[in-house]
């Protein structure tokens, strides 16, 4: 029998990757310390690993997919395919960003002002290309973490950072002076691993149902009882994917009205529809939306 290699990336993103797999449809049993959890799909293998070398496990073939951020396969400038961008932020469900800090109290405030300075940083080879198109000539030294404290501590100039809502690096006294690229977590797939039909339908498989499952994040339904007579009213205050499901109901003049709507939508809806004589109002959530 045929098995995927999947990657799991380890770190603030494992949870929420595996959570992702459970809302479509696949359960990853993670016990303390192993590198190799359970999946109820026998069809697959899953293996933990950093995202920062994910890419490179996927380019030697070590592995046939995974998910990882865009910035690492471009830090190390993996030939990969990539198959789908992933937008599930712990903390924003927007993409992350990597951007250029310095101390609060330096006097640089342009990308320009860094000429013959000292930036410390995870992400060395894409901080060097973004300097060299430049022409910015800069000393770049990587960073085993506390980054933020190296611009801080005069360690060093300016950082590359990665961050969400820059509430850290705001917290330690630091300054974005620029926005160097945005990154966002992506399926990736070896090159042979994408020209093997078997296992190219199974990364498309698991492709759908993840974006189906993110889809769904924050998407609700939404199902009432509604007159006939008040069915046109209402329906044009209903928003929709593509247009509301409505069905009669046996032997009334009333009718069943089916939609999917934003979340947030609700709270405004719901008051709306009653008063438009809706009854048996029923909110539900999605796991998917393909």
């Amino acid at each position: 029998m045929s098995v995927l290699k999947i990657g799991i990336p380890k770190g603030s993103l494992e949870k929420a990757t595996i959570e992702l797999f459970a809302k479509s449809g696949w359960q990853i049993s993670l016990k303390s310390r192993n590198y190799f959890p359970e999946i109820d799909d026998p069809e697959i293998s899953c293996f933990i690993c950093r995202p920062q070398e994910m890419s490179q496990y996927i380019e030697s073939g070590m592995l046939d997919a995974g998910i990882t951020g865009k910035d690492w396969t471009l830090e190390n400038e993996s030939d990969v395919e990539v198959i789908a961008e992933l937008v599930y932020s712990k903390v924003s469900k927007k993409p992350t960003r990597w951007v250029i800090a310095v101390a609060g109290d330096s006097d640089i405030t342009t990308v320009d002002q860094l000429e013959g300075k000292k930036i410390s940083t995870e992400l060395v080879n894409v901080s060097k290309k973004f300097f060299a198109e430049r022409n910015i000539n800069v000393d770049i030294g990587f960073s085993w973490g506390a980054t933020e404290a190296k611009a801080v501590s005069g360690l060093a100039d300016a950082i590359v950072e990665v961050t969400e809502t820059e509430s850290t690096i705001r917290a330690h006294g630091l300054r974005v002076i620029h926005e160097l690229m945005q990154s966002n977590t992506q399926l990736i797939a070896n090159k042979s691993a994408w020209q093997d039909q078997w296992k190219r339908e199974k990364i498309e498989n698991i492709s759908t149902l993840l974006q189906g499952a993110l889809r769904a994040d924050r998407i609700v339904g939404v199902k009432m009882n509604v007159p006939g007579d008040k069915l046109d009213q209402l329906i044009d205050v209903l928003p929709s994917v593509t247009a509301p499901t409505v069905a009669k109901l046996y032997k009334t003049e009333w009718f069943s009205v089916e939609t999917v709507i934003s979340e947030h939508q609700v709270r405004d809806l719901v008051p709306k529809l009653k008063k438009l004589g809706a009854e048996g109002i029923i909110e539900y959530t999605l796991n998917k939306v393909i």
